[in-house]
């Protein structure tokens, strides 16, 4: 079983080859946990019947942000990589300090310096955008609903359109839109109960997103990292409530981003894994900084004696790690996560089994989603428990139910046909794949 209390959703670099000299800029924000930490770059190719390509790919993003997607690239040949130019934009210098373990609000309140420092990018974004769009037929900018105010200026150029890339599941995005924008109950009759929002943010988030609504008015559609096998009805309502194109690409597969437990709760996740029996591979490691090249990171003390214990049936990894390798690896079968989107997406996808242990922001809609609906996971931990401390016990009782009992048997397989048919539609003509086009086929008009 493969155990890493991390990733939360990352910063997508999303780099397409189009025809007809379209460039397509990608707008990253330092937002780790709907994003950034660890930067993932996915490359997709142009419909077959596309003529030979003659497209710029860019990033423009902070300097500290470009050099970490190109230190944890995952998964891309040498030559895609180089037609992704990194476009680096100055920013003020901004505070990075180390996260907080032993926060009951687990949302990483410490990005909020860099989060802020942000805002400060108009201006060198726009002239970006205008020194573009004088070179090229048209200009595509794909960006995090969070950098709305930052491109807002793509409104201004005549041969200029904008792209959210929305890296929250759209059961997520529908409920947000619904119940805390609406002011309305959620539209779709699954799952019956959705999480309350009591301590999935903070206020300093949720003034940042109140300055992105007006600018994200401006978009020409909606992206997402998600497929109609998995969410259907949540894309449907959300064409039908935002009366705007929604393009459901995914899966696209990043790297993983991690999120910090107490030394408490490591203790008793140590001591529960160790009494499962179960065989298991943890990756183990803080969260980033808003700079992760920023000094040293706290190292989590282990039980004593636990990896000398442990040896033979589980290992502990304290190195960044290819998370989509590891869940497609086929002695892993079950997966305790965070349900963060991209973890989901990559477990789904994988026909990985799910412990679900939601922290923060979206978590608590995806853990439903995989939970509830779906049916490829246990909960570890229900949300209106989120402040207690999660025993050895039932890190044991969890881990066995998902991995040695008859229902785990029967939510693994489920997850095992889910996890093929998501990765039939990513396949040339299947319905991720035929969205993928369209997108191309829309921008490169």
């Amino acid at each position: 079983m493969a155990i890493s209390p991390a990733p939360y959703n990352q910063d997508h670099i999303l780099g397409i080859s189009i025809p007809n000299k379209t460039s397509i800029i990608k707008s990253s924000s330092s937002r780790q946990n709907t994003h950034h930490k660890a930067t993932s770059i996915s490359c997709c190719s142009s419909p077959a019947s596309s003529p030979p390509t003659a497209s710029l790919s860019t990033t423009s993003a902070p300097p500290v942000h470009n050099r970490q997607a190109r230190a944890r690239i995952n998964g891309l040949r040498r030559e895609e990589v180089a037609e992704i130019h990194f476009h680096d934009i100055p920013t003020p210098p901004f505070l990075s300090p180390p996260p907080d373990s032993n926060s009951t609000n687990k949302f990483p309140a410490h990005l909020q310096p860099a989060w802020e420092a942000m805002l400060d990018l108009r201006r060198p974004m726009a002239a970006n955008l205008r020194e573009m769009a004088g070179k090229f037929k048209r200009v595509a900018v794909v960006h995090d609903p969070m950098m709305a105010v930052v491109v807002q200026d793509v409104a201004s150029i005549a041969n200029a359109e904008s792209y959210a890339f929305n890296c929250i599941s759209a059961i997520s995005s529908l409920s947000y839109l619904f119940e805390l924008f609406y002011g309305k109950p959620f539209p779709i009759e699954h799952p019956k109960e959705l999480p309350s929002f009591d301590g999935c943010s903070t206020e300093g988030i949720l003034y940042l997103a109140t300055l992105q609504v007006e600018p994200l008015s401006y978009k020409s559609g909606d992206i997402y990292n998600t497929c109609g096998v998995i969410e259907a009805p949540y894309i449907e309502a959300l064409e039908r409530e935002k009366k705007t194109k929604c393009w459901a690409v995914g899966p696209l597969l990043p790297t993983n981003i991690i999120f910090s437990l107490s030394d408490e709760q490591i203790n008793e996740l140590a001591h529960g894994l160790e009494r499962s029996k179960v065989k298991f591979l943890w990756v183990l490691r803080d969260a980033d900084k808003g700079d992760v090249f920023d000094g040293d990171v706290r190292r989590a003390e282990l039980p004593e004696g636990f990896e000398e214990r442990v040896r033979g049936e589980g290992m502990v990894v304290r190195e960044w790690a290819p998370q989509p390798q590891i869940l497609a690896h086929p002695s892993i079968s079950g997966f305790m996560s965070h349900c963060g989107w991209n973890s989901c997406v990559e477990s789904i996808t994988m026909g990985v089994a799910i412990a679900a242990w939601p922290m923060h922001s979206d978590q608590p809609r995806n853990a439903a989603l995989i939970t509830d609906v779906l049916k490829t996971g246990v909960v570890v931990r229900e949300w209106r428990d989120r402040l207690e401390l999660v025993k050895a016990s039932t890190v044991e009782s969890v881990v066995r139910r998902l991995m040695a009992s008859e229902e785990g048997d029967e939510i693994r397989k489920r997850a095992e046909e889910l996890g093929a048919a998501v990765r039939r539609a990513a396949q040339p003509g299947g319905a991720s794949r035929l969205e993928l086009d369209s997108f191309i086929a829309h921008i490169s008009r």
